[in-house]
């Protein structure tokens, strides 16, 4: 072979090598194909990539912004692009960054789908039936295949990444059903496994809190769910679980009890840690002061944290020495500190009595000191009841003068009648009758400034005495006459000296003068008796004695009797 003949031989296998790689290369860029590129220029509205072929692509800048607008791509770097078209009107290749992205994410879930495997995706927007989920490209999350249990708030899930498996792809229609139910489910029934294996009541294990009810919360141990019972989450009183659980909160827990058959799983929180009542009563022996924080407020007290798991009860009655306390709240306000000192204990029913006033003197102690029994105190007149008055003394002490201690005569039989004597506000003197500390119980007089008239009423008036007054009332057994202020005597119908039949309204009035003997006097029972006949008698005998006297010794009663029966016939 000649040396031209080499040439021409050398000359023809190149070209037919150039031919080949030609063909590759037309091959290589058909529509659809997605093909390595190289940054050659970033532009404000396009990015020029070069292809090694003809002619470069361009692809609007929008395609390589991030979320903030932010351009992801410099010259230099190496992207891969899709093709679009070989040759548009300027005659430029037409290529996509996008699609060819997503060109690549398709290819990838299918392999994925094909293999069983799973996708990570970002949850972008609600959709109808569901949620838009991002993969790389839009993918659909049925409702229902959310969660292990139905959300009616899917708004909640918006933003957040997931797991999920590959339900179905259409793509000849773009569609991709994804579910994160699916791989929830498998792997709850995988820690369930584990989880039986060591259930076992007394055992202490680790849970998810995953729903707060009013009557407590259910804890996911693994797999499988346990109830926390609203009195088992802590010795001490809990108005809601929320105020000590949420959501998701991870918590220790004891198995209380475990039904296999019915897999049912009770839980204990407060069960972790000794019962603080346990050693309560060497802690906090009767008139120990303690603090704490009013955890509950009720008509009847307040109740008073001391420690966690150990409340007690400051009753009404032991807020105040002096004040009547109707509602606690006027005292202590809910979750305010306060002092106290422990009255009593009863571990047995885990109950505590505390008081608050106790923390100061009784002023009820040191009133009998102060103002002792017999002695005159002045005050002013702060309630009227139908029984008597209060008067203040001290503060917060008032005294009861009761309506049988007004007055040593007169009686108050209608309540309106004390109202006409006193008034709120004003100032009064009494005597200190009597002082019941214990029961806060102060007993007072006005009628005692005075001495009392019936203690010399048998002095001033002796029976036989004769004595004026007025007719006060009319009785159908006699009438009542007055004979010195609230001093009143009865005269009874049998000592009016009336005529058979007669009656006394008939004789006497109201407010009429009238004389009468007293013929008996009882201090004890406060009554006077009266009588008009014994005066009548006695005038009746001081006659006949007196004409006795007129008519000489020689008159006989046979003489009078014979002058009655002549004078009769005269008639």
């Amino acid at each position: 072979m000649t040396a031209a003949q080499g040439e021409i031989q050398e000359s023809g296998s190149f070209a037919t090598e150039f031919e080949k790689l030609l063909a590759e290369k037309l091959d290589q860029f058909k529509p659809g194909r997605v093909v390595p590129a190289t940054v050659d220029e970033v532009g404000k509205e396009y990015v020029i990539v070069d292809l090694g072929f003809k002619s470069n692509g361009l692809v609007p800048v929008s395609q390589f912004q991030d979320e903030e607008g932010k351009v992801t791509v410099k010259e230099g770097d190496r992207i891969e692009v899709f093709i679009i078209a070989l040759e548009n009107d300027n005659g430029q290749i037409v290529v996509s960054y996008e699609k060819a992205q997503q060109k690549r994410v398709w290819d990838q879930v299918e392999k994925l789908f094909a293999e069983g495997g799973t996708v990570k995706g970002k949850i972008v927007q609600k959709v109808k039936g569901g949620l838009q989920v991002d993969i790389g490209i839009p993918a659909f999350l049925p409702g229902s295949q959310v969660d292990i249990r139905p959300h009616r708030n899917l708004d909640k899930f918006i933003g957040q990444e997931f797991e999920y498996k590959i339900l179905k792809i259409t793509r000849d229609k773009g569609n991709i059903v994804l579910s994160r139910r699916a791989l929830l489910v498998s792997e709850r029934d995988s820690l369930r496994e584990e989880t039986l294996k060591v259930l076992a009541e007394g055992v202490v294990m680790e849970g998810v809190v995953k729903n707060v009810t009013d009557y407590g919360a259910f804890i996911d141990l693994g797999g499988i769910d346990g109830l926390l019972h609203i009195t088992d989450i802590s010795w001490g009183r809990i108005n809601h679980p929320a105020d000590k659980l949420s959501v998701g909160e991870t918590v220790p827990v004891v198995v209380l009890k475990y039904d296999q058959e019915k897999e049912r799983v009770s839980l204990g929180m407060k069960q972790l840690t000794e019962d603080p009542w346990l050693k309560v009563p060497e802690r906090y022996p009767v008139g120990t002061r303690v603090k704490g924080k009013v955890i509950g407020l009720t008509d009847y007290g307040a109740f008073v944290e001391v420690e966690e798991g150990v409340e007690g009860l400051v009753h009404v009655s032991d807020m105040s020495w002096t004040k009547k306390v109707r509602s606690p709240a006027k005292i202590v306000s809910e979750g305010e500190e306060v002092e106290a000192v422990v009255l009593g204990i009863d571990a047995d029913q885990q109950r505590l009595s505390l008081g608050i006033k106790q923390l100061m003197p009784n002023p009820w102690e040191e009133l009998a000191s102060r103002h002792p029994i017999g002695s005159k105190v002045k005050g002013v007149v702060r309630s009227i009841t139908e029984f008597g008055i209060f008067v203040g003394i001290d503060e917060g002490i008032d005294g009861l003068v009761h309506v049988s201690d007004f007055s040593w005569t007169k009686r108050i039989k209608d309540p309106k009648e004390i109202a006409e004597l006193y008034k709120k506000g004003d100032e009064v003197e009494a005597v200190v009758l009597d002082i019941d500390a214990e029961n806060e119980r102060l007993s007072l007089g006005i009628k005692q400034l005075t001495e009392d008239p019936w203690d010399t009423i048998a002095q001033r008036y002796p029976v036989g005495s004769k004595v004026k007054g007025k007719v006060s009332s009319i009785t159908d057994f006699g009438i009542f006459v007055e004979i010195e202020d609230g001093i009143e005597g009865l005269i009874h119908n049998s000592q009016l000296d009336l005529e058979k039949g007669q009656d006394p309204a008939e004789v006497y009035q109201v407010g009429s003068e009238i004389e009468s003997e007293v013929t008996s006097v009882d201090r004890e029972e406060r009554r006077i008796s009266l009588s008009v006949r014994a005066i009548s008698r006695r005038e009746q005998k001081s006659d006949m004695a007196e004409f006795m006297d007129d008519a000489g010794a020689t008159v006989t009663f046979g003489d009078l009797l014979r002058e009655k029966i002549d004078s009769s016939s005269d008639e």
